[in-house]
């Protein structure tokens, strides 16, 4: 090996060889970044055809939806003990004034409808005297539909269910999820890259210097782009628990390692955007079980209807008409059913602060295995990250064919 040549030629071309770590860093920050970006977006496909790219993470918004939400509901939210926070007095005195507007308004109208000479003839004080006590009854209707609905959460309300539809349908929400949660994680992946392809650089330069292969650039370019994407991506995860390395550096996965500030930030984005109180109600009132709902005050204003009915129940009945009066009782549940939307939003304030969903989910993450505490995060990862290291590949393979170029020309 003729070093004098070799060091004749680094005195010639010194720019070129001192250029080297410092492209490779370059290189090493690009792909990380371009990496990251992939992950990300665009949030829906732009392209022409299947030529065209979408956002890993969009593009399986369903897939990674339901992962997170698996362990979500798995480990973190248990709808009934959730539910049994609300107090079913609370609610119906959260929900006094507007019910007490709907029944007035619903008695009015079925009253005027099925029997309109009747009410019409009827004295204004005896009107008053059916209205406070249908009034009366209202509360307890909303206590009992309380209690069965905590006994039966689980048959009215799926929760995965709603969370994967919310975020499957918004998948910017998705986005924010990971991304927010994950914030340092993906700093760090890109500034690793500048570290990492530093050190590579410094290998190539050595190595070019020895060589002159014209196929060292794009090669360590490729490596750059490859390992360092690799290397980032595990550094994130591993190891679960401290470790000493060379009984010199301890090192845990960065992800690990914030698990308090971690779980501080997915508690608060699952609970202000995903298990709002009104994202709830929502689910309960349009989700794939929500007949059950339906059913169940069906049953209760009918029950409550026969009631105050009672004694009078055969003159009702003779005035009316047995299958007339089956349809008040059904239309009156219909009404009420249709003025749940409305009514509900009185209680989401009392709601929001006895299900205290944000607290519950930090706490939990608190106790979640480091394995099941990983699955937070790496499913938006594991499945495609062979693609984006494979991009960081390919970027670096060609901006090291371009130094090639350059130098050789």
């Amino acid at each position: 090996m003729d070093w004098r040549a070799i060091m004749d030629d680094f005195a010639a071309h010194w720019p070129v060889y001192l250029s080297m770590p410092f492209i490779a860093a370059v290189i090493g920050y690009v792909t990380k970044r371009a990496a990251i970006e992939m992950m990300f977006r665009p949030v829906e496909f732009v392209g022409v055809g299947l030529v065209g790219w979408q956002g890993v993470i969009p593009r399986n918004a369903h897939r990674m939806a339901s992962v997170a939400m698996e362990l979500m509901t798995t480990n973190l939210i248990e709808p009934k003990a959730i539910f049994a926070r609300l107090d079913p007095k609370n609610v119906a005195e959260e929900l006094r004034e507007p019910i007490e507007r709907a029944v007035d308004e619903i008695t009015r109208e079925l009253l005027a409808h099925y029997q309109p000479n009747l009410w019409e003839l009827m004295p204004e004080q005896a009107q008053r005297r059916i209205l406070v006590r249908v009034r009366a009854e209202a509360p307890r209707i909303v206590e009992r539909l309380m209690r069965e609905l905590a006994e039966n959460i689980e048959d009215i309300l799926d929760v995965k269910d709603m969370a994967v539809r919310n975020l499957v349908r918004d998948k910017a929400m998705l986005n924010r999820l990971i991304r927010d949660t994950a914030r340092p994680e993906m700093r760090f992946i890109a500034q690793s890259g500048i570290y990492f392809g530093f050190t590579i650089g410094l290998v190539q330069l050595v190595t070019w210097a020895l060589t002159k292969n014209p196929w060292v650039m794009p090669i360590f370019g490729g490596l750059t782009g490859w390992l360092t994407d690799w290397l980032a991506l595990k550094m994130i995860f591993f190891p679960r628990r401290p470790k000493r390395f060379l009984g010199l550096v301890t090192w845990q996965g960065m992800f690990q390692k914030r698990r308090m500030e971690v779980a501080r930030d997915y508690g608060d984005l699952i609970a202000k955007e995903i298990l709002t109180v009104k994202n709830v109600m929502d689910a309960v009132l349009t989700g794939p079980k929500s007949d059950r709902l339906y059913a169940m005050i069906q049953r209760e204003v009918q029950r409550a209807i026969d009631a105050q009915a009672s004694l009078a129940k055969p003159f009702v009945v003779a005035a009316v008409g047995t299958r007339r009066y089956q349809e008040m009782k059904q239309a009156a549940a219909r009404k009420a059913i249709e003025r749940i939307p409305e009514t509900i939003r009185h209680v989401e304030g009392y709601a929001t602060g006895a299900l205290d969903i944000r607290n519950t989910i930090v706490r939990q993450i608190q106790q979640l295995t480091p394995l099941q505490y990983e699955g937070l995060l790496r499913p938006a990862f594991k499945q495609d990250e062979w693609k984006l290291i494979a991009v960081g590949a390919i970027i670096g393979f060609l901006v090291g064919e371009l130094q090639v170029l350059l130098v050789l020309h």
